[in-house]
């Protein structure tokens, strides 16, 4: 059994200053002030769309991002209907051939509930937690020996199996998703990967998401 982090990669190439470009034509057509668009004016009136909650004009942008994080996870992220959604699949992916190292991949439950290895408690949890992914490899082996399709042998596999998950919104959606999902009352691990997208888009995208600040703990 393999433990792996999270992680995040954006697999949009817009050029964000196309973006704003595209973006600010496209919201001025709302009050008729397109004789007003100049060398700069783009991210300025933008920053007050998003203020003034306008934002049903930057739908007319998306970004795509890869995620790779646990099935639990995903569960919660596709419960976001105004997107789309590619995701690996145990069904056709036999985690017993040599492509995965012949072993199965699980999420570090220690990252996303930020456990203290060197606390007894914590180190307790994760032990049992460790032991649990084990036996669920094993056993998953065990199907497949025993002739069970992945599809079969999948129903052994347990929430913390690593997946990837390739997802599309528009920005609006980016932003309901990032409120909902960063907040203090989500679930440790979803809140882990969106700090992460939250970060990227914040410096890659700032008009339309360095708004979003983190809460406190």
């Amino acid at each position: 059994m393999i433990t792996v982090k999270p992680s995040i990669e954006i697999v949009s190439n817009h050029d964000y200053k196309e973006m704003l470009t595209k973006l600010e034509k496209i919201g001025r057509v709302c009050y008729k002030s397109e004789d007003y668009i100049k060398e700069g004016s783009a991210e300025k009136f933008l920053k007050g769309i998003v203020k003034r909650g306008h934002e049903s004009v930057i739908e007319h942008e998306s970004i795509t991002v890869r995620v790779t994080c646990d099935r639990g996870v995903t569960h919660e992220i596709v419960r976001h209907r105004i997107a789309s959604y590619s995701q690996e699949s145990t069904r056709y992916c036999n985690y017993t051939n040599d492509k995965f190292s012949n072993q199965i991949s699980c999420i570090d439950i220690a990252t996303g509930f930020e456990y203290d290895l060197n606390d007894e408690n914590d180190r307790k949890k994760y032990e049992i937690w460790n032991n649990a992914m084990n036996a669920a490899e094993q056993y998953y082996f065990q199907m497949i020996e025993a002739g069970a399709k992945p599809e079969e042998a999948r129903s052994i596999l347990p929430n913390s199996l690593k997946t990837e998950i390739v997802m599309t919104m528009n920005l609006r959606e980016w932003r309901h998703f990032i409120r909902l999902r960063a907040s203090k009352r989500a679930h440790p691990q979803i809140r882990e990967i969106t700090e992460m997208i939250r970060k990227e888009f914040a410096e890659r995208y700032p008009v339309f998401f360095e708004d979003l600040v983190p809460e406190e703990n």
